[in-house]
Formats: structure tokens, sequence, C-alpha cells
């Protein structure tokens, strides 16, 4: 006999939309709800035939490596078919006051003894001498000198420094589309969505295309990227405009060759700032993505074309340099006022986007898969239940990242352009990040600042671009145990010698791609 609690069981999930976005949803949730079993959980993915992927979301976090492990994905194939490469951390250059020496880190790995001792405190009596990176965490060190992360004996997904990926989006979505519909047993609608169906409840019921496809869901998830078409557009649930936080809201992108084939790929993001926003520089084996992200409240694409081919021109020569084109994107920064509503959830863009520093919107898309797929309600009558939890947890989420990102705009000395004085004005501050400062201006960013076991910026994170941006704790009036000037010279000296061994025993970025691509990589 079916009880009515079995009768509303969530059996199957559509996703509407592919890219990067769709497809990560569609393998987190595929692999762990046994999608390829009869009695697994049945994912569909509808994607637009006439949408093509934005392609600048190339940069990761680490977390990426679990992700495409836990849907089974082969490192090896991946580098082979995505035109990936190592990111072992992002390069901040001209940030603080844009003078010659101007650059910091911020790596992907912990300070050594970070969970053990106060590091900062002894590096505040040295900060003329070493860089807070250059003393504490070796990975700064093997992106200056262009090393990979791990050697070629290094197994899958195994490491010797951390790292995550730069990669080709649009590839990227390819190679998932296969591997979630040939092995995970995900089902790929290619068609137009053209009427969303409404049951009595409010809930979506179906999902009709052009082509005349009836397909009922259970749980709907909203990966149609800024058009939003079903938690905004049917639902009209509202947009929370972070402008006032974060000014930028365009970007001119390019994709260019490198000088030679044999040219170093940097094994970091590089985030370059310029007159009125900054460029990023991302190395991938057969080109290099550019971009220059701007407010366009300060200055419009014909001069910041100027910028990013003067830039370009670097490397290339101006004669190259002029001949490159450009793409303009434009975005609203900012986030949905509720992320899960009734029975669908937004995932990417349609749920938020506040820019492309730090790579955020992907590790934000991998957090809502994992929270979408652990929290996955067995039936409707408890979605409201998870509802709440996941908006709670999200709102959270782009809230703390926004304070995160705006930190490196606050704590500039540039005052060359309204934009970076108006960057640093205090009107523009979040409150919470107000807190923030002030508190830290007394003592060290710890992980008791921060309420959530699973949070996604850890604090080590917030010391790399505090003291990368310069910023001073004062010293405390009494002496703590965990801060010893002792233990943090023998730090400083590990650090080093650790740097020297990894000199001699890691491969260049380059090499190390080639050979993945050429012989494979050891699978556990």
């Amino acid at each position: 006999m079916t009880t009515q609690a079995s009768a509303a069981a969530v059996k199957h999930l559509v996703i509407l939309g592919g890219g990067s976005a769709g497809w990560i949803t569609a393998g987190v949730l595929a692999s762990d709800h046994n999608s390829h079993q009869a009695d697994g959980l049945k994912v569909t993915v509808i994607e637009s035939p006439n949408v093509a992927p934005l392609g600048v979301g190339e940069g990761t976090w680490p977390s990426m490596r679990l992700t495409l492990k836990r849907m089974g994905v082969s490192e090896t194939d991946f580098f082979r078919e995505c035109d990936a490469s190592f990111k072992q951390g992002i390069k901040f250059v001209g940030w603080v006051d844009n003078t010659e020496d101007d650059y910091y880190y911020h790596p992907l790995e912990l300070p050594r003894g970070f969970n053990q001792l106060d590091l900062v405190s002894p590096w505040l009596k040295i900060k003329d001498q070493v860089s807070f990176v250059g003393a504490t965490c070796v990975q700064g060190h093997l992106c200056e000198r262009g090393l990979a992360p791990k050697q070629l004996e290094t197994p899958e997904y195994a490491s010797v420094a951390n790292y995550a990926y730069h990669f080709s989006a649009a590839k990227l979505s390819q190679f998932l589309t296969r591997h979630c519909t040939q092995k995970l047993g995900v089902t790929h609608v290619v068609d137009e969505v053209t009427q969303v169906e409404s049951a009595e409840n409010g809930d979506i019921q179906a999902l009709i295309t052009s082509g005349g496809q009836r397909i009922e869901a259970d749980l709907f998830v909203d990966c149609s990227g800024a058009s939003a078409k079903l938690i905004g557009q049917h639902f009209g649930v509202g947009y929370c405009s972070q402008k006032h936080v974060i000014f930028n809201d365009r970007a001119l992108a390019a994709q260019i060759p490198y000088a030679s084939e044999d040219s170093p790929i940097a094994s970091h993001t590089v985030a370059t700032a310029r007159s009125n926003g900054w460029i990023w520089d991302i190395g991938l084996p057969s080109r290099r993505g550019v971009g220059y992200v701007f407010a366009s409240d300060y200055i419009g694409s014909d001069k910041v074309s100027v910028e990013l081919k003067d830039y370009i021109a670097l490397s290339l020569g101006r004669e190259r340099a002029e001949q490159v084109e450009f793409r303009e994107l434009r975005y609203e920064p900012g986030f949905r006022e509720k992320f899960w509503h009734k029975n669908c959830v937004a995932v990417g863009m349609s749920a938020g986007f506040v820019e492309p520093l730090e790579a955020t919107a992907l590790v934000m898309i991998e957090a809502s898969a994992r929270m979408i797929s652990a929290e996955l309600p067995a039936s409707r009558e408890v979605m409201g239940i998870v509802e709440k939890r996941f908006n709670e947890r999200f709102a959270y989420y782009w809230r703390t990242t926004i304070d995160f990102l705006k930190l490196q705009y606050v704590l500039t000395q540039r005052t060359d352009t309204a934009y970076w004085r108006d960057c640093a004005d205090e009107a523009s501050v979040p409150d919470t990040l107000k807190e923030y400062l002030q508190l830290w201006s007394r003592q060290v960013p710890n992980q008791h600042d921060f309420p959530l076991a699973e949070e996604m910026l850890p604090a080590a994170s917030w010391q790399y671009i505090l003291y990368g941006m310069r910023f001073v704790t004062q010293a405390r009036a009494t002496s703590r145990r965990s801060s010893s000037d002792q233990a943090f010279a023998q730090i400083r000296t590990e650090v080093q010698q650790l740097a020297e061994r990894y000199a001699q025993h890691l491969p260049k970025n380059r090499d190390l791609i080639r050979n993945i691509c050429k012989t494979g990589l050891r699978r556990e």
C-alpha cells in the first residue's frame, strides 16, 4: 500500500541549464544517489541549444579535486580533455600602492604551524624583511619558480603541495556532459524550455519544451544563468544588488596565445590592479585567458581596451596585442533574496555572482551541489525544512564572500583614481567587515571569528589578504604562550629548506602537464 509520504517521494530531479553549474550539480547528485541504477535518483539536465557558455570561469579552489574524484573522473582524462593546468594560488600585483615591489600571494596551503602558533605577532616584528607568505608557507616560493605541485609519480588527486586547477570552461562542460551521461546515468535533453507548469500548491509541476516534451520532476535546480528562468522569472524571487559594496560590473575578456609553445605556464592566477579595476591572467597549456574587470561608473570600455592591450603587449608585443579582439561581459554583482523556494533551488549565476576575483563562483556551485546532495529531501513533506536550512547557510556564505572580496579593496593605499579612493571609502564597507577590521586591529584572525564548522573561507585566507595588503595588528600588552619568536624562526627556516628541496625535485608546470597528457598519472 502506497502512503501519502512515499507518493510525494523525491525520485526525479531536473536541472535547467548546463554549463559548469548544471553539469557539476548533475555529477555530484548522480554519483551520490546512484542515478545509474534503477532504484537511484533520476537526474535530467535540460540544456538549451541556443545558449553558449560564458567560458570565463577558469579558476577553481582545491575543493574541485574532491568534486571530480567524487564523480569518478580520471584526473588524467581531465587534463587531456579540458586544457587544464595547475593552480597553487593567486598573485596580487599593484593592489597596495602600485609601486614596483607591490605584490603578494594568496596560496592554497595553510601557513606551517597555523593551528598551533600565532605566527603573525612574531612576523610583524620583521615584516620589512620578508612577506608573511614568504616566511610561513612554501607555496609562494613554488609559484615564483613556476614549479608544479606534484611529480608524475604522484597518484591522481594526491599532491606534494596543495593545488586547484585552471581549465577551459567550455571544454569542462563538454567533458562532464559525456561523463555524466555515459557513466553516471544522467539523462540529457537538448531543447528550449518555453513554459513552466505549476502545481496546485504553487510548486513547479513540469517544464514544457519547444519540441513538445513535458518533463515532470519532484525537485528543480535552476542553472539557467543570469536569466534565472525558474527562481527569478517564474517565482519572482528578488535579487540583492551589491554594487554599492563591490563596484565592478563589467569585464573585457580575451583568449591570447603564448609568445612561444615553450613559454612557462604560471602556477597561479595573476590579478593585476589597474586604474579602474583589475586584470586576470590565467595560463592554460594552449593559451592564456586574460580579462579586465572594471566598474562602468568610473571608466568606459574603450579606455579599458587600451589598458588591456597595453598589458598584453608586455608579453606579445604591440603588433600582436593590437590584433586581439575582446568580448564584453556584463553582470550585476549580488545574490538572490532566497536560493531555495518551494521545489526549486538556484545554483550558479541564477543564485548570484559578485566578480571573478578569488574564483568564488565555482566554489559556490560546488558547495551548493554538495548541500543539495547531502540534504536531498526524502519527500516533499520535509522539503520546507531543507529549504530553510539551505537559505540560511547560503545567505551567510554570500555575505561572507562579499566581505572577503571587499577586504582586497578597502585596504588599498592607492589614491591615483576616484575608483580606488572610493573602494577604500568607509561608506562602501559592510558593517560586518568594519567590525572584523576593528577586531583584527587588536588581535589576529582565528577560527573563532567564524561560526560554521564548514566555512568556505578559512581564517588563514583572511590572514593572507590582510597581511599581504600590509594591515597591522597591534601587539598585545601581555605575551601569549602561542606567540614565540623562536618557534616562528624555526618555521621560517623549515619553509626555506622545503623551498630548496622542492626546487630540486618538482618539475616545471608545463613539463608535468605535457607528461600527464603523454603517459598519464598513476591511479590509486
